[in-house]
């Protein structure tokens, strides 16, 4: 008797719908066809043992999967229900007449529990897209794939509870979520705020400005500084999420697992800080099944890199496209995977190795030679791509002691919204650009007019500074943002001469 049971493939943050068809004849022997990886051929084990454990039994017959489309690669336990249950349908063991109008997914234990899986949401997108009536997932999945409303979404600790439910012996109650109501709810949360910062006005400044184009930044500082607090506070000033940006961000965390069980839909712009130690994989996403990476992880987020100069160089090279393309393909002889990746990059490191070039108040002081060697482990590829160089000087006693609050996150967030409403309006017309970093030459052109003046200053500071073509283009980027937070529709000398502060790293005689 043949049944077919389906199931859901993710690639990239996009899910295909596979065709479990189950066939048990006459004969013996047990298979599994479809190109399924190990996990997915080791399924027959935990199989036959949940079924043992809940009264059933693997039948002694020819039983014969196929996964279709048979040309595709699949790979996961997550088949596991699905096959189970086409086991049990193909051999009479249990009647579903509605069997077709389920995607079934879930990886079984050995008692028949199940436990959770990846990429649930867009698995329950493209369900509502083809039209299924529902999706049976495991309890620890319910919640992330309920925010997909215009479909039933069950929630199953074990086997027999999906199959009670198929059978309509106990039908399950579908999660019901608001999706917007959730959004809106957890939106203005943060772990972190600015007002709990002494001192650093002049930082706080920059990261605001930052903030408010969605400029990449790197602080240059001494250790205890505050580099790293500064950071962390970031995304608690950039603008809230936008829903899409919300379902967008989240279908990248469904895909690689890191959603929290209790957590449907990420509402607060995520902050990943990965360790010096990482791999170019696992920065940039791949692997021999592609898994997104930090850069993708970090998409309408901030991506934080402390320490950049301890990162390998190989690492660093590989954020230069991202950069610029804002997102990630990772290409294979079979396919291409492409995952977002449009994060704001935040980086920190020491001006020296010891840490405390040229302060006379230390021992361990790096003479210039040992500095410039340091920061050449940054290629100048690289530091282009930032737009805001800062230095971060050590806060005073006088600071530190002081009682008085500083400015909090939601005023400063107050003012960066009003700012990317003005570029929102602006770029109406652009497809994919939202903010003043995203600008490209033509966009430069129309909205970063200087005047004669303007154009002195500027020819003055890269004949000084040796800037490239690309630092120019950053400094009138930042120039339009600080004019913008003002809301000045004309980038005036005082927002050059500002913008120009901020290539601290471009300067010469930075060195001592």
């Amino acid at each position: 008797m043949l049944e077919k049971v389906y199931g859901g493939a993710v690639f990239g943050v996009s899910s295909t719908t596979i065709t479990i068809e189950v066939n048990v004849a006459k004969g013996a022997g047990y298979h599994l066809v479809g190109l399924p990886d190990s996990a997915i051929k080791e399924s027959s084990y935990r199989i036959s043992a949940a079924l043992k454990n809940n009264s059933y039994k693997m039948p002694r017959k020819k039983i014969t999967i196929n996964m279709a489309p048979a040309d595709m690669r699949k790979e996961g336990s997550a088949y596991d229900l699905g096959i189970a249950i086409g086991i049990l349908a193909a051999s009479s063991q249990i009647k579903v007449p509605n069997l077709s109008e389920y995607i079934i997914m879930g990886e079984l234990s050995l008692d028949g529990s199940l436990l959770p899986i990846k990429g649930s949401l867009p698995i329950a997108i493209k369900a509502r897209e083809e039209g299924f009536k529902g999706i049976i997932v495991p309890e620890k999945n319910a919640k992330e794939a309920g925010v997909v409303n215009n479909i039933d979404v069950y929630g199953v600790d074990n086997i027999m509870q999906a199959i009670r439910h198929l059978e309509g012996e106990e039908l399950l109650q579908a999660i019901e979520i608001d999706t917007r109501q959730f959004f809106y709810e957890n939106l203005e949360k943060s772990e972190f705020d600015f007002f709990e910062v002494k001192g650093q006005e002049n930082i706080k400044r920059c990261l605001e400005i930052a903030a408010s184009g969605s400029h990449n930044v790197i602080m240059v500082g001494p250790p205890g500084s505050g580099k790293t607090m500064l950071a962390k506070r970031i995304s608690s000033i950039l603008p809230p999420m936008s829903l899409h940006e919300a379902l967008e961000t989240t279908k990248i965390h469904s895909v690689a697992g890191k959603l929290n069980e209790e957590v449907g839909l990420l509402s607060i712009r995520p902050f990943r800080s990965p360790h010096h130690t990482i791999s170019d994989v696992a920065l940039v996403g791949g692997g021999s099944y592609p898994q997104p990476g930090e850069i993708s992880l970090s998409h309408n987020g901030v991506l934080f890199l402390d320490e950049l100069p301890e990162f390998k160089k190989n690492v660093l090279e590989v954020l230069r496209q991202p950069l610029e393309d804002r997102e990630v393909t990772i290409s294979r002889a079979k396919f291409t995977v492409t995952y977002p990746s449009s994060f704001m990059l935040v980086a920190s490191m020491n001006p020296s190795p010891s840490g405390y070039f040229n302060d006379p108040d230390k021992a361990l002081v790096s003479s210039p030679f040992e500095m410039q060697r340091y920061l050449s482990k940054i290629s100048g590829p690289l530091l282009d791509r930032i737009d805001i160089h800062i230095e971060v000087t050590p806060v005073p006693f006088e600071k530190l002691s002081e009682e008085r609050r500083g400015e909090s996150s939601s005023e400063i967030r107050a003012r960066v919204i009003k700012s990317r409403e003005i570029q929102i309006e602006r770029f109406r017309e652009f497809n994919k650009i939202h903010s003043n970093a995203l600008m490209g030459p033509k966009q430069i052109a129309k909205f970063c007019k200087l005047t004669d003046s303007g154009k002195n200053l500027i020819k003055e500071a890269m004949e000084k500074l040796g800037l490239s073509a690309r630092a120019y283009d950053r400094i009138l980027k930042v120039s339009r943002t600080i004019a913008d937070l003002e809301g000045t529709e004309n980038i005036e000398n005082h927002h050059l001469a500002e913008a120009i502060q901020y290539r601290s790293l471009d300067r010469e005689g930075w060195l001592g």
